[in-house]
């Protein structure tokens, strides 16, 4: 089994690892000039032909690390060969592939708009193939190999996303049968679960030194509570050299995280979600925190975690009404991603691996290009303006946050005016088991805790607002009015 890198022309595939078997060179020995020469006397079908035999005999070679030609992909026989393999799809923005490829005498770089539609036809395929995924950064093969040989160990069809953020990067493993082996980016691990993860799957943990387990529910994510795992960690003698491990949903993730961001000024923190919301959404990106009787998610710390280890087998023993609660997350999600995200999500697919790892794929992308919510970031607070104030005007128990944050994308949906699209995710949210009715809460007492929302500005609350899937806006302005005629919707009162 070899690391065998795929992608785009400028992806830097070559040059991912010392002694990486390069294909097109060896292509090129093969046909005795450049492969843009041959191009050009041949064209591209004559290379095709050329190109699969000795792409097939590399990959038979035994050879560690093979980068293969951009085009590789496009053969059926190439694809099957790769079953055998850890492919690495080494993602690459239009930007940086031609300012690499277009000077470099390589063909198909003769127009940048066919050039870049290429790259659009190909990415679909490097997706297929790819148990890894990595974004561009220089020497970023290298920094993740550890991970990538973990990946090669790892159970069939697991995947590896790398995660990158304000400096900080991490590994997120998905697939199945994954929560006995975690990273040890630690000497010791402290496990923090609730009562009801805890009975079922702290027992799978490997080498684990100790377990504090906290009450489950939204209700007891308090600084009480914080102050109980802080105490039992002190008393057990955890140090900077140990780790927390996150077993549980997103009470656990942001709890857990918290603690560790500020437990003796930082620990490493292992995230390992077991509910939807966490495995789709909460796990990734190292917001951490607690809430106050006033406003929800309102103490906190950006902490990113040292991995990620998100098993969907976990999923199984979640009640029906637990997985109805994630799937508001998967349809904000989608909504943001567009695209085949959306189409799946609004065909009525299942939460299974594939959509676990792309709204997790669309979660990092995201916190990549802004960590602190100074900008991109704020788009996945689609529907949870709303949905906070509604989880806070009723005490954290009447909602769970999930069936909160439908009630909010449904507001989001009849504030951008895109009615149609509200009444197919109103169909979804339904069939799902999710409210789409607001019971149990005042209007006007909803709209009031909005301005109490912490990416609050002066005394405007910025809103996101969806003007098509994949066409999604952050910092719009919401009248008042408007907003208590979403709201009062919602609650089948007049406005």
């Amino acid at each position: 089994m070899a690391l065998v890198f795929v992608g785009f022309m400028g992806a830097g595939k070559s040059s991912a690892l010392d002694d990486v078997l390069d294909t097109d060179r060896l292509v090129e020995d093969q046909l005795e000039m450049s492969i843009a020469s041959f191009f050009a006397a041949y064209g591209e079908r004559r290379f095709r032909q050329r190109e699969e035999p000795v792409v097939l005999r590399a990959l038979r070679s035994g050879a560690p690390a093979i980068a293969l030609g951009g085009g590789s992909v496009l053969s059926d026989a190439v694809r099957a060969a790769l079953r055998e393999h850890t492919v690495v799809w080494m993602d690459v923005c239009d930007e940086t592939a031609w300012a690499r490829a277009a000077g470099d005498d390589r063909p198909l770089t003769a127009d940048r708009a066919a050039f870049e539609a290429l790259h659009a036809e190909r990415r679909p395929l490097y997706e297929s193939v790819a148990d890894a995924y990595l974004p561009e950064g220089d020497r970023l093969v290298r920094r993740a190999l550890p991970a990538l040989q973990a990946l090669a160990e790892a159970p069939a069809a697991t995947k590896l996303v790398w995660a990158a953020a304000g400096g900080h990067e991490y590994p997120v493993f998905v697939g199945r049968g994954l929560i006995g082996g975690l990273p040890r980016p630690g000497r010791r691990a402290f496990v923090v679960t609730d009562e009801n993860v805890g009975a079922a799957y702290a027992g799978a943990l490997r080498d684990t030194h100790h377990t504090i387990t906290i009450r489950a529910g939204e209700e007891h994510k308090t600084l009480a509570a914080a102050e109980t795992v802080w105490r039992e960690l002190a008393a057990q003698g955890m140090g900077r050299d140990d780790h927390l491990v996150a077993l549980g949903g997103g009470v656990v993730g942001d709890l857990a995280g918290f603690c560790a961001a500020t437990y003796q000024r930082g620990v490493p923190v292992v995230q390992v979600p077991t509910s939807v919301v966490a495995q789709v959404d909460s796990a990734y990106g190292g917001k951490t925190g607690v809430d106050l009787p006033e406003a929800k998610n309102y103490v906190g710390a950006y902490h990113q975690p040292a991995a990620v280890i998100t098993d969907v087998d976990t999923l199984a023993t979640l009640p029906p009404e637990e997985v109805a609660a994630g799937y508001a997350e998967v349809v904000k999600t989608a909504l943001i991603a567009g695209g085949s995200l959306w189409q799946r999500v609004a065909a009525g697919a299942p939460v299974d691996e594939r959509v676990v790892l792309d709204c997790a794929r669309t979660k990092i992308a995201v916190v990549a290009a802004d960590e602190r919510d100074g900008g991109a970031r704020q788009l996945l607070n689609l529907g949870h303006t709303v949905g906070h104030a509604i989880e806070t005007v009723t005490g954290y128990r009447r909602y769970r946050h999930g069936e909160a944050v439908a009630l909010g994308l449904l507001a989001a949906l009849r504030l951008g005016g895109t009615d149609d699209l509200r009444a197919q995710v109103a169909e979804l949210l339904a069939a799902a088991g999710l409210p789409t009715t607001l019971d149990g809460a005042d209007p006007d007492a909803v709209v009031a805790a909005t301005r109490m929302d912490k990416k609050r500005v002066g005394d405007s609350v910025p809103f996101v607002l969806v003007r098509a899937p994949g066409d999604v806006r952050f910092g719009q302005r919401v009248a008042s009015a408007e907003l208590r005629e979403a709201v009062a919707e919602l609650a089948g009162v007049s406005a």
